[in-house]
């Protein structure tokens, strides 16, 4: 007579199943109360204060503004126009608007090692010059 040995994993199969539950809850998210309503996202709003005279104008305003950008980059319909200044780097980013000629659609400004610049305040140093 041969006698088969049955082991049963219960202790371990529970407790892994019980951390995976609760592994599992932590990716729910909070209920929501019936009747309260939830405020919705913020979107994200960018001040083009002090950039009126390059947003919307197109590679030759900007260099008849600014001068000879120190880069000129073409990537498929986009060009970047970089000026570079004592303590600013500005990035204009022109884009076509429908069919039309491309304009600057975004500008960013950095201090030479790459930190955040205020790019209002680095075209008016860049446009002085």
């Amino acid at each position: 007579m041969t006698m088969t040995t049955r082991r049963t994993f219960h202790g371990t199969a529970g407790a892994c199943g019980a951390a995976l539950l609760l592994a599992l809850a932590g990716c729910a998210t909070a209920p929501v109360k019936p009747g309260v309503a939830q405020a919705p996202p913020r979107a994200t709003v960018i001040n083009p204060a002090g950039l009126e005279r390059v947003m919307g104008r197109d590679a030759d305003a900007v260099v008849a503004l600014l001068g000879t950008p120190d880069q000129d980059q073409r990537e498929d319909r986009g060009r970047r126009l970089q000026f570079v200044g004592p303590a600013c780097v500005l990035d204009t980013y022109l884009y076509p608007k429908g069919n039309g000629k491309p304009v600057v659609t975004w500008v960013d400004a950095r201090t030479p090692a790459g930190a955040d610049y205020d790019r209002a305040a680095c075209l008016a140093m860049l446009s002085r010059q």
